[in-house]
């Protein structure tokens, strides 16, 4: 199962940490697992783009990432909600392979 968690500093996103794998089908085949790795790797290249990287790290291992926020500009926080909105999608529609902690 793939897990999901938000962490707060006063009310402000902090970090985002993803971790786990879906088992949902064999490695290669898994839709979860695709579904969820777009969804960071979209949201990451969207802020790498838009000229903000330098407001995130990221943490990348294998079945992890921690995007952590260093300066929560407005565009950071639309696109970190926007992969939040997409995971609790992905959540609705594959619950016993994806969760929120």
């Amino acid at each position: 199962m793939i897990t999901y968690k938000q962490s707060f500093n006063e009310n402000n996103l902090e970090s985002i940490t993803i971790s786990g794998h879906a088992l949902f089908a064999p490695y290669g085949e898994d839709i979860v697992c695709a579904a969820v790795s777009t969804a960071v790797i979209m949201t990451v290249n969207a802020i790498e783009k838009l000229n903000e990287k330098e407001n995130i790290k990221v943490d990348l291992k294998e079945g992890y990432v921690k995007i952590t926020v260093c300066k929560l500009t407005k565009v950071v926080k639309g696109l970190l909600e926007n992969l939040i909105y997409s995971l609790d999608d992905i959540k609705r529609q594959f619950p016993k392979y994806l969760k929120e902690e």
